[in-house]
């Protein structure tokens, strides 16, 4: 995946041929970070010589037909310092392609380069459609193939209401409309969605490569280019500047809203969410020391603080706000605590509005607010009604909430103790609810027949009522959050039961096998999917506070540092080539080998592992 830093993205596989809906050559947002549209889905090329045509490109047919052998002359695929490829051609011919996007622009930029032989013609024909990105495309009378034509540039409108395409080039330009039907898209059919897809192309770009390197620039509208030569120098001395792989990675995540910048939780499908922003930011923003970005972030979000809730989507314009998550306003708080931590000169007036915000969240979460949240009589925080689900294990399926953990979450009080903790540090107030919660959370949650935490007390909102499933969000009484709940033997104790039942070299399960209802594969049609999704699938965000919760308990040293690294976190970047390569996935399933599920590039899974870096330095 190459990102624009607006919403948009170009993204493939190594072999070339597409297998998403959401693989393409230029995807971009029309009204930043939203509004995403496929423009220009792929292309065919091939080598003409000697009156031959020689492939560098497959694709995928139904019913499972690979046409063309293109993929197969693919000697070698680099992804740094944007993905490459290297074709070896029988008649001796090499060729190097790459694909780069420059942050900020919603344009490609394609090469081409001789690195063996001479004399040979490169002929390129792009596969348009112009829709949703979450739509598919097909063959109908109302596509405009007609171009455009000017000095080094042509432009297609396939249809009104839909973003021009610009293609700059010295190529030259034989018009050839045609459509390529029956795509087959085998990521779409194993989700059990339509996979079938009919593309347009109006026609074909030739280059003669002994004259030099090819390039092609796509762009949406009326994207200026400059020189092509100088973006890619620009581009390789600013990823040379990023400290490692994954905050090269994250830089992806962050983009541009309105005049601000935001969080995109997770591609090619997300946008920016509020729960997956705050949890990120920390990772994204704070441990690579991109301050700015996140003070932008947090104020953009104080301003829309309701009830002492946050919306857990990004309000658009027009949009009806989603005040529906418990926690997302704690992440929040947290968040901002932190960033204020490592930005003590912010601006005076900025700090007091982000510190209202976080005021506004405690008193409305202390006094209630929507669905049920309110601080009960032992200082602990109650939440959730039927039918909603506030929490991050938040599938929901027709009426059914497959995980809809009413009551007191585990998670949800460490959060709300650690708002506490950090407010009161400032404003004297909230210490005796802190004091009161944390004594509760100590004699109410621990289990200590079995050793661990529960997942939910006061299940239901029925007193004394306990949930004993064993699940992932008890770390979070250890690490993840600034101050841990639980320290000594009884920590030990329970990250011992969380390693044995949940870790993975990839994540933490989100249900221990054994336990009813635990699903070993996240698969099938979206009514199995969102079924299995929080129940023994993998996610690797978890990594992250499991790994600074076992440091805390086993002596917060050097000496535990360096186990960890050696234990967990290798293994964790040991996947950064496995699926959305240099980044890391959203899920992957219960079971070994835990392939790869949902998102292949996911924000927080990104950030968590940051973080972790930053804190195993």
């Amino acid at each position: 995946m190459e990102a624009d830093g607006l919403g948009g993205f170009a993204s493939g596989t190594v072999s070339g041929i597409r297998t998403r809906r959401y693989h393409a050559i230029l995807l971009v947002a029309t009204a930043p970070p939203a509004g995403r549209m496929v423009l220009v889905n792929g292309f065919e090329a091939w080598i003409e010589s000697a009156g031959q045509n020689l492939a560098l490109t497959s694709q995928r047919y139904a019913p499972d037909i690979v046409s063309r052998d293109g993929a197969e002359r693919i000697r070698e695929f680099k992804i740094d310092p944007w993905p490459r490829w290297i074709y070896a051609l029988p008649n001796g011919c090499e060729i190097e392609h790459g694909i780069l996007v420059q942050p900020g622009r919603a344009a490609s930029i394609l090469y081409w380069r001789m690195l063996k032989g001479a004399g040979y013609t490169l002929a390129v024909r792009p596969l348009l459609s112009g829709r949703d990105y979450h739509a598919m495309h097909h063959e109908n009378p109302a596509f405009n193939f007609t171009p455009e034509i000017g000095d080094q540039r042509v432009v297609f409108h396939p249809y009104g209401g839909v973003p021009s395409v610009a293609f700059h080039s010295s190529a030259a330009y034989s018009h050839q409309p045609q459509w390529y039907r029956n795509f087959l898209y085998t990521r779409e059919q194993f989700r059990g969605l339509d996979s079938i897809e009919d593309l347009a192309s109006p026609g074909i770009f030739r280059w003669n490569l002994s004259k030099g390197e090819a390039t092609l620039t796509i762009a949406a509208e009326s994207e200026p280019i400059s020189d092509v030569a100088r973006i890619r120098e620009d581009e390789r001395l600013r990823r040379g500047q990023f400290s490692s792989r994954l905050a090269c990675a994250g830089d992806a995540y962050i983009v541009k809203r309105r005049s601000g910048k935001t969080i995109i939780a997770g591609y090619p499908w997300f946008t920016d969410w509020g729960r997956d922003t705050f949890i990120s930011i920390r990772g994204l923003c704070l441990a690579t020391g991109r301050l700015e970005d996140a003070r932008a972030i947090l104020l953009a979000w104080s301003s829309v603080v309701s009830e002492g809730m946050l919306p857990n989507r990004f309000p658009d314009s027009g949009a009806a706000l989603e005040y529906n998550a418990v926690d997302a306003s704690l992440w929040y708080v947290i968040a901002v605590y932190e960033f204020l931590d490592a930005a003590p000169k912010t601006i005076e007036s900025e700090r007091r509005q982000l510190l209202a915000a976080v005021e506004a969240i405690l008193q409305g979460y202390s006094k209630g607010t929507r669905y049920g949240i309110h601080c009960d009589d032992d200082g602990l925080l109650a939440a959730g009604q039927a039918g909603v689900q506030l929490t991050w294990m938040d599938a929901k399926i027709g009426d059914w909430v497959v995980t809809p953990r009413i009551g007191k979450p585990v998670e949800v009080q460490a959060l709300w103790l650690n708002a506490l903790q950090l407010a009161s540090a400032a404003d004297e107030q909230w210490k005796p609810l802190y004091q009161r919660g944390k004594i509760s959370f100590l004699s109410r949650f621990w289990d200590e027949t079995n050793g661990f935490l529960y997942d939910v007390v006061d299940c239901d909102h029925v007193a004394g009522k306990v949930d004993r499933t064993f699940r992932p969000n008890q770390v979070f009484a250890v690490g993840g959050l600034p101050h841990s709940l639980l320290d000594g033997p009884n920590a030990r104790r329970m990250l011992a039961a969380v390693e044995a039942r949940l870790l993975t070299p990839i994540g933490l399960r989100s249900l221990a096998p054994g336990e009813p209802g635990y699903e070993p594969h996240y698969q099938g049609n979206g009514r199995d999917r969102d079924a299995a999704y929080h129940q023994g699938t993998v996610w690797p965000w978890l990594m992250g506070p499991f790994i600074e919760a076992w440091v805390r308990a086993h002596g917060d040293g050097a000496a535990a540092r360096a186990e960890a690294r050696t234990r967990f976190f290798i293994p964790l970047l040991a996947h950064l080539d496995e699926d959305g390569i240099g980044h890391l996935p959203e899920i992957a399933n219960g079971e070994p080998p835990h392939t790869p599920r949902g998102c292949p590039f996911q924000a927080w899974s990104v950030a968590e592992a940051l973080r972790i870096q930053r804190l195993l330095a």
